[in-house]
């Protein structure tokens, strides 16, 4: 029996498309993305600061921004790998927490991808150790904050008692009440011309050069996004409103690309845990 396809959520046919359809289609979304994270943020300016409401259309503008980037480092892609990898960045793309990973990730410190991929392993990890000598089992925060903001929910701690939690926000994730460093960096890349037809192509020339896999790391992000821009600048596709906080945000902000990680959320099994929690008790006390 064949499958219905038609609907949304059917980004998986970029996987499909020959090279140029692939990325005309994408610098034909990025823009609309762009808007969307734009139009939430503003949105949530509108409301009380660190209301429950504004930190969620906060989260929701954050989650298309890295849409974008995602979406950005599918171009960076070399082409000889897209079809090998398209179907992990496809999955991210519509992962909740594996968009949110990815904005984090946009101001973290790897010298290598290597680095990068152990950050991206911890900050995907289902549940964690908090409080003193690792006391308390806790989720994933990334993935728990964002859903207690949005929802009403039973929640169930290691007593094993359910109780009911009420939505509530947390503090927003923005600096100083500016942009979010993934918003703030997709509107850098629309001002440099990365967003148009032209200049998508540009992105895919310059990045297509280098597979980012294991060593490759602040050189080689270094030296394509400079070589990026001067060809952006060459086809005059940089547009005059652009500032030096998106100056600062594509040279020291971007992250080297994140094709080839995963960030599907993993299990940690319970005696895993508690084998942690021991350890740290008996690193605190002293033995």
């Amino acid at each position: 029996m064949a499958r219905v396809s038609f609907g949304n959520r059917r980004a998986g046919i970029l996987a499909h498309l020959k090279q140029r359809q692939r990325l005309d289609l994408i610098a034909e979304g990025l823009p609309i993305i762009a808007a969307s994270a734009r139009g939430f943020w503003e949105s949530s300016r509108q409301l009380e600061k660190d209301a429950r409401e504004a930190t969620v259309l906060e989260g929701f503008a954050e989650e298309e921004a890295a849409k974008a980037l995602i979406l950005v480092d599918l171009v960076r892609c070399p082409a000889k790998q897209v079809a090998r990898r398209s179907a992990g960045i496809i999955k991210t793309f519509y992962d909740h927490l594996g968009r949110l990973i990815y904005a984090d990730a946009q101001h973290w410190s790897a010298v290598n991808i290597d680095q990068l991929r152990e950050y991206v392993d911890q900050a995907r990890e289902g549940h964690a150790l908090e409080g003193y000598a690792g006391e308390y089992i806790v989720p994933n925060w990334t993935r728990y904050s964002r859903e207690a903001a949005l929802y009403a929910d039973i929640e169930v701690y290691e007593d094993g008692i359910p109780r009911w939690s009420a939505p509530q926000g947390t503090l927003s994730k923005s600096i100083f009440g500016g942009l979010p460093h993934a918003l703030l960096l997709v509107e850098a890349m629309a001002l440099a011309g990365m967003f148009e037809r032209k200049g998508v192509r540009i992105v895919h020339q310059t990045w297509g050069e280098v597979d980012f896999v294991d060593t490759q790391g602040f050189e080689e992000q270094r030296r394509l996004t400079r070589d990026m821009l001067q060809r952006l600048s060459h086809a005059q596709l940089i547009s005059d409103a652009i500032t030096d906080a998106h100056w600062h945000a594509l040279y020291n902000n971007w992250q080297m690309p994140m094709y080839a990680l995963d960030f599907r959320e993993t299990e940690v099994p319970l005696e895993d845990l508690k084998a942690q929690r021991e350890a740290a008790f008996w690193s605190e006390v002293g033995y």
